[in-house]
């Protein structure tokens, strides 16, 4: 029998995780494995418990549902369904970018369509894809930054930078955010975009890998999977994985995977921690 499901609910009203619990008892084949009361127990459940599917409410009181998603690494990112009382502008959002949302108060023939969409998805792996949708919402529905060219680092005539900069100059509408480089945590690709996460915070930024590579100090920074950089002297613990693979720690808790491709940054990293 195939392994069910593993899900987490992430709502700061009891009843309203509780409702859900009871309906969710029908589908056999889902397992639910934490209910969190806010934004701050998801992040941790995540963590630890790496589960496949998270029921995520939007508007909970300190860290919300969009700052959740900030918060977690690519590499760990569990598929989403929303769970909203949210306005025809966030529905609008959400069906925009193909990702599925239940309406409270709840209906079961919904529940059970998104049910069978969960089913499919999870059938058939699309987790990068997932990630790439939430990252495109994060950014339609909350704002994204543009690196700034006017306070880009200068290149000498070989092409190659002059010095390493000291701030990642983050142009937000008519405001420019100057985010140190050294509070730099890791930096994660979603398709168009790039997820700067540093000092508890994460920010979206429309950007290209190569476009980071080019601005980080590689004795700093360094690329551990084809979508991640992360900032070597963050890591505190690196344990090894399944096919040559491993992952960091960092501070913070926050768990990163150093894929096969990237074996050799290992001596670096191991240096550094």
């Amino acid at each position: 029998m195939a392994s069910p499901i593993r899900a987490i609910i992430v709502d700061d009203e009891p009843l309203a995780r509780r409702g859900l619990e009871l309906r969710l008892a029908a589908y056999t084949d889902f397992e639910i494995v934490e209910q969190c009361a806010n934004g701050r127990e998801a992040v941790a459940a995540v963590a630890e418990l790496a589960p496949d599917l998270m029921f995520l409410d939007i508007e909970m009181p300190g860290i919300d549902g969009f700052e959740v998603l900030r918060r977690i690494p690519q590499t760990s990112m569990p598929m989403v369904v929303f769970v909203t009382a949210y306005d025809r502008y966030a529905i609008e959002a959400f069906d925009a970018h193909a990702l599925d949302y239940l309406l409270k108060p709840l209906v079961d023939e919904r529940l059970d369509r998104t049910m069978t969409h969960v089913r499919e998805q999870f059938a058939q792996r699309r987790s990068v894809r997932h990630r790439e949708q939430l990252v495109a919402l994060l950014a339609s529905v909350t704002g994204e930054g543009q690196l700034d060219p006017e306070e880009l680092l200068a290149r000498g005539k070989d092409g190659l930078p002059r010095r390493w900069p000291d701030v990642l100059p983050i142009r937000l509408g008519r405001e420019t955010i100057r985010l140190p480089i050294s509070a730099i945590d890791w930096i994660d690709a979603a398709g168009d975009y790039m997820c700067v996460h540093a000092e508890g915070h994460t920010h979206v930024v429309r950007a290209t890998m190569k476009q980071f590579e080019e601005r980080l100090d590689p004795s700093s920074f360094q690329r551990v999977h084809r979508s991640t950089i992360v900032n070597i002297r963050r890591i505190r613990r690196l344990k090894p994985h399944t096919n040559g693979e491993y992952f960091l720690t960092l501070e913070g808790g926050h768990e990163l995977k150093l894929s096969r491709s990237y074996r050799d940054r290992l001596e670096q990293i191991l240096g550094n921690c």
